[in-house]
């Protein structure tokens, strides 16, 4: 009955991806990805490597494997912003991009001559996107790639539910130690084209419900409570009766 007073209220049009504006075979998307910036208490994973292996091993944290599974002693950056490397001691990181930071690090393992052409690479051991509210499975999703857009996410939470609302996604996201808070309208054909189409490490996409969906709990808190009542005033009648014979 709920159910069918839901579906009675919600259109075919509000189910469906991408149906607004222009034509979804008319849309052409030069989709950017944004490189996010490093952040306070953010995981690196820092390789080093050159032409003399004994010498960059001084610049590479060991890993260990544990149970057949690798632990990898990443660089944690620090409360200041800054990560504390081998020889070249503290370097700052918050804000940068990482190819900024990379570049940071073999500029001065050249100044100091410290390595023969050497190749700095750089990932994020901590990248993941939280996303919860109105989807089938809410989760945190841990990205090895550090490259998922929105459409993968909501896939891999089993999709929005019949109560979420497509067109009020929230996706709340911290720089630089300012949160931002972006409406994402799922209906529309351009967030295909939308600088916020890709998420960035520690996003948090919260799927808004419909109206419905808080009037269906409203109704179904009051048809519990008064089942609850009658259950109750029934095993009272019966006790009382009882008493009586």
């Amino acid at each position: 009955m709920v159910m069918a007073s839901l579906s009675a209220c919600m259109s075919a049009k509000d189910v469906i991806y991408f149906n607004e504006g222009k034509a979804i075979e008319d849309t052409q998307a030069t989709l950017s990805y944004p490189e996010a910036t490093i952040q306070k208490n953010d995981h690196l994973n820092i390789t080093v490597s050159s032409l003399n292996p004994e010498a960059t091993s001084l610049f590479n944290i060991s890993t260990s494997t544990v149970n057949t599974e690798e632990t990898v002693n990443g660089y944690w950056v620090d409360s200041n912003g800054d990560i504390q490397f081998p020889l070249l001691g503290e370097i700052k990181a918050a804000g940068l991009t990482k190819e900024a930071l990379r570049k940071e690090i073999l500029s001065k393992l050249k100044e100091r001559a410290l390595l023969t052409d050497p190749i700095v690479n750089i990932r994020y051991l901590n990248f993941r996107v939280t996303i919860v509210g109105e989807v089938n499975h809410p989760m945190v999703v841990h990205v090895p790639s550090e490259k998922i857009s929105i459409m993968e996410v909501l896939g891999m939470a089993g999709d929005l539910t019949i109560y979420g609302n497509r067109k009020k996604v929230l996706l709340i996201r911290e720089e630089n130690g300012v949160k931002q808070i972006i409406r994402l309208n799922l209906n529309a054909a351009d967030l295909l084209s939308s600088p916020y189409y890709y998420l960035k490490t520690n996003d948090v996409v919260y799927v808004e419900p419909v109206k419905q969906r808080i009037k269906v709990a409203d109704a179904t808190t009051t048809q519990n409570r008064i089942s609850l009542t009658i259950g109750l005033l029934t095993i009272a009648a019966i006790i009382v009766s009882r008493i009586s014979f």
